[in-house]
């Protein structure tokens, strides 16, 4: 069987998952009876949502005499840490950019990661059919991306396709005729070399992604680099810290398509999941006992950011979720780090957990997917990890690329100036847009969306990922205004609700569940200010042409779970509960909390 190994790599939305789709159509593996959903490869409900692809996840397609496995990769920085794993199982990358808008900071990213692991990219020039899509331009754009980060010339002299994934059509040259994707099959056969290593040598294999099943129990994709593999045979699983464990291959199982079916063998250049080994990691090797010969591990970006995890100790704590105890959160969280290997969990006193990751929206996203699961549970304001280097203070440092039009320029620089990040240079793209390059510490990042979005009237394009750790910069601007926090526990009314609204942005809606300390809605100045929402009106028996006016109620602002994290201080927490978000301080009693803040 001859096999071509391949990755998928590109910014998120440049249309890597939709590309994926169509060569599963159009490479007859789906039977004509098969009803193949669109984007088959974003399994997940989140992903589906979101529109964007948050596990790297592998498939296999036959093409003519030869089995083709595809990886699909995150383009979203948070996920970085994916993306690496994977360009080291692969002989080859299909590097996609959008036709309108170039190279952009993930391209950039997993460009130089692949060039870094000597891969040779084809360059698939993506969304040709947009109207302002600019090919010549893009192709330069890559060109010049490639010599800035030292490619060899092999890597330089790389193919070109033009496609259109939702199309399903690929091309060699833009005037050809439009057909079917059949030019990038044959460019995947011709330019993408055949794995290397032999069936013949001892065996060599490398976990490069996690998965769990509850009746085998952890599953590791691994990719075989030399030698067999069989059901039933006995190996040893070298980890990264050296030490080396005996066990048997209990399942093989082989990709085809969406669906995975168990094999009896499998040998070098194959990607395949194997169980039977209770504490494969990512990065392990799986070698021959007799003559063991371990890979390197693999290099695993560090948490940047960590959060707070609490059990739920509000007044309506209980009323809402099914799992609401710690041993419940623990045990979902450890479960959550037995596949997410980019995540790290401490046990912090009773029912408190940290979790560090590597962005706010990796946070997130187990957030929402525990939310779904029915758990109820706090979370704490995002802090950046902060390290010792020599005796010095050092926090991680991001790269930021911004697309605003011209006439935002002024003011995003300007507040990014505010929150110490630096400008590295500045483009004008055409089309009314300017490119801004910034460094900017990590924590200044924390909040900062909402904030961007609102100066650009939305039409800004925010891009960060990893740079380094450097030295701690000082402080950085806060939310400028305070919170109107609840002093009744009850039932919020309209007409208190429409007497608040000179005070600030309001969050609740009438008939609404509120307590004392839960925070109702953003003051228009600095200060917290304690509030009475359940405040009825005074009746009485006589009508009044001045009193009994019609209450006219602003719709509230509602909060999202990124927003509440973005938008809370270091002494509030958001409630995450099934049906609601709640916003509230940290101490729910107004004296607690005045204490607090003298300390």
């Amino acid at each position: 069987m001859k096999i071509r190994n391949i990755a998928v790599i590109a910014h998120v939305d440049h249309g890597k998952t939709t590309m994926v789709d169509g060569l599963l159509r159009q490479s007859g593996t789906f039977g004509s009876h098969e009803h193949v959903e669109e984007c088959a490869m974003d399994s997940n409900a989140q992903e589906r949502e979101r529109g964007i692809t948050i596990l790297s996840k592998n498939t296999a397609i036959r093409y003519k005499d030869h089995k083709i496995n595809i990886i699909d990769t995150p383009g979203h920085a948070d996920f970085g840490g994916e993306v690496e794993r994977v360009l080291k199982m692969v002989d080859g990358v299909l590097l996609l950019v959008d036709a309108q808008e170039g190279v952009m900071p993930q391209t950039r990213f997993v460009v130089k990661k692949a060039i870094g692991f000597g891969l040779r990219p084809i360059v698939v020039v993506n969304k040709i059919d947009k109207p302002a899509a600019e090919p010549d331009r893009v192709v330069n754009e890559v060109f010049d991306l490639l010599v800035q980060m030292d490619a060899d010339d092999r890597q330089l002299d790389f193919p070109i396709i033009y496609a259109s994934g939702v199309n399903g059509l690929a091309k060699f040259k833009l005037e050809d005729e439009n057909k079917d994707l059949q030019p990038l099959f044959e460019a995947i056969l011709n330019e993408v070399p055949a794995p290397s290593g032999s069936a013949q040598n001892h065996i060599q294999a490398q976990i490069f992604t996690l998965d769990y099943d509850n009746y085998v129990g952890k599953i590791g994709i691994a990719r075989v680099f030399n030698g067999k593999l069989r059901k039933n045979q006995t190996l040893m699983l070298a980890k990264s810290d050296g030490e080396k464990i005996n066990g048997r291959i209990t399942k093989l199982i082989g990709f085809h398509g969406l669906t995975r079916m168990e094999i009896e063998e499998a040998e070098a250049g194959d990607i395949v999941a194997i169980a039977g080994f209770e504490t494969i990691d990512v990065g392990d090797s799986l070698v021959d006992p007799a003559n063991p010969m371990p890979l390197d591990p693999l290099h695993i970006e560090e948490p940047t950011l960590s959060v707070l995890f609490s059990v739920n100790d509000s007044p309506l704590a209980g009323t809402e979720g099914k799992h609401i105890t710690s041993n419940k959160l623990r045990d979902r969280l450890v479960k959550e780090m037995n596949t997410n290997i980019a995540m790290k969990m401490d046990e912090e006193g009773e029912g408190k957990f940290k979790i560090s990751g590597r962005g706010e929206l990796q946070i997130t996203v187990l957030a929402e997917n525990m939310r779904r699961e029915g758990f109820e549970f706090a979370i704490g304001r995002p802090e950046v990890i902060i390290r010792e280097e020599a005796g010095v203070r050092c926090e991680p440092f991001e790269h930021l690329v911004i697309d605003v039009p011209e006439e935002f320029s002024g003011v995003v620089i300007e507040k990014l100036g505010k929150r110490k990040a630096e400008m590295k240079a500045m483009i004008p793209m055409g089309t009314g847009y300017t490119r801004l390059e910034f460094e900017i510490p990590a924590r200044s990042l924390i909040g900062l969306r909402t904030q961007f979005l609102t100066d650009t009237k939305g039409e800004g394009v925010m891009n960060h990922s990893f740079l380094e750790y450097r030295p701690f910069s000082g402080g950085v601007e806060k939310r400028g205004n305070g919170a109107l926090v609840s002093m009744e526990n009850g039932e919020a009314v309209a007409y208190s609700i429409f007497n608040l609204q000179d005070r600030g942005v309001i969050f609740i809606r009438p008939q609404d569940k509120v307590y004392v300390g839960m925070i109702v809605g953003e003051h228009s100045r600095p200060n917290d200010l304690d509030v009475n929402p359940i405040k009825g009106k005074q009746l009485t028996n006589m009508r009044a042409s001045g009193s009994d006016d019609a209450i006219k109620l602003v719709p509230p602002k509602e909060h999202t779970l990124e927003s509440a994290l973005e938008w809370i201080d270091d002494d509030e927490i958001v409630e995450i509960t099934p049906k609601n978000i709640r916003i509230r301080k940290k101490y729910l009693d107004p004296t607690t909390r005045k204490r607090m803040s003298r300390e």
